[in-house]
């Protein structure tokens, strides 16, 4: 039986991880490391109640968490939300091959996790169209982009994200968990005939979508987390967020923060958003995450609203 993608190359457990962070750093040594999550690419630890560590599971990640640790003490202090800022990184070893790094903790719960209703996400919305529009700023591309690699996923190409959608969609739908919407295919079918948006490329996080936004305990925006993706692009890479977790006055909350955004841009954005849910769905069957899939079900009717 083939493994799924996100099947960790490593597996850090807390043990592992206390015993890699006191050996590189003598002042967290007999801290408590406790599991706070996992994704694709890192298993994610709370060290002492205050420190977040990540530690990649599968190699390639190993690119991402060292831009991560470049390139986030940059961009910090130029951002209306929280983002970590690497303040431990540990370097590979014989006992762990790879880098990893810890930031203090951000408080707040993943928006796929707290689920607010449509109509409580307006103020969300504007916090989080006014981030992007910080995020894309192109002098602060000029002034801190330099090194990155441009969009090296190609998540900004809707032809190509299209076609690798239609498999996710036919595993959740296998799975008697999602419903074919003639809407979806037809877009789907027209997204592949159109080329990726032009314009001066800007910052983009990469990988913007409903479990890297922290909401605080009344639901505003908290953080931005899980920058393993940044890189140069198109700003349709972050605005698929706009498309797959807002929609109705919440949407236009959005865009009155972020500003106009050009029909290509619009309609990139709204083709990641479909393979972004759907591969997200996907992920959650697979790992029994219900409300992430109530999300992202939600999302891949919001993509087209």
């Amino acid at each position: 039986m083939t493994s799924p993608e996100w099947a960790p190359e490593r597996e850090v457990t807390p043990e592992l991880a206390g015993r890699l962070i006191a050996r590189r750093f003598p002042e967290l040594r007999g801290a408590p490391v406790e599991r706070l999550a996992s994704g694709w690419d890192n298993t994610v630890f709370l060290v002492g109640g205050d420190w977040v560590f990540r530690f990649p599971r599968r190699q390639m990640a190993i690119p991402g968490v060292e831009r991560e640790i470049a390139v986030l003490p940059v961009l910090a202090p130029r951002l209306p939300l929280p983002v970590p800022v690497p303040r431990f990184a540990g370097a590979p070893s014989d006992d762990f091959p790879w880098p990893f790094w810890g930031a203090r903790r951000i408080p707040g719960r993943e928006l796929a996790d707290v689920r607010p209703a449509d109509g409580d996400r307006v103020v969300l919305a504007a916090e989080t169209g006014a981030f992007l529009r910080a995020l894309h700023d192109p002098a602060l591309a000029r002034e801190a982009g330099e090194g990155l690699p441009f969009d090296p996923m190609g998540r900004a190409d809707p032809a190509g994200r299209a076609s690798r959608t239609y498999g996710r969609l036919d595993a959740i739908a296998a799975g008697g968990v999602w419903e074919r919407d003639p809407a979806v295919e037809e877009f789907l079918a027209a997204a592949q005939g159109w080329d990726p948006p032009g314009g001066e490329p800007v910052i983009v996080h990469g990988d913007l979508h409903v479990r890297h936004l922290l909401l605080t305990a009344d639901g505003h925006a908290a953080g931005v987390i899980d920058w393993g993706d940044v890189c140069l692009g198109a700003p349709a890479v972050d605005l698929s967020l706009a498309y797959a977790g807002f929609e109705g006055t919440a949407r236009e909350a959005f865009l009155a923060e972020y500003g106009p955004v050009p029909g290509e841009q619009e309609a990139a954005a709204r083709t990641l958003a479909l393979n972004l849910t759907a591969a997200l769905a996907e992920y959650a069957v697979s790992t029994g995450r219900d409300a992430l899939l109530a999300e992202t079900l939600a999302g891949l009717g919001r993509a087209l609203s």
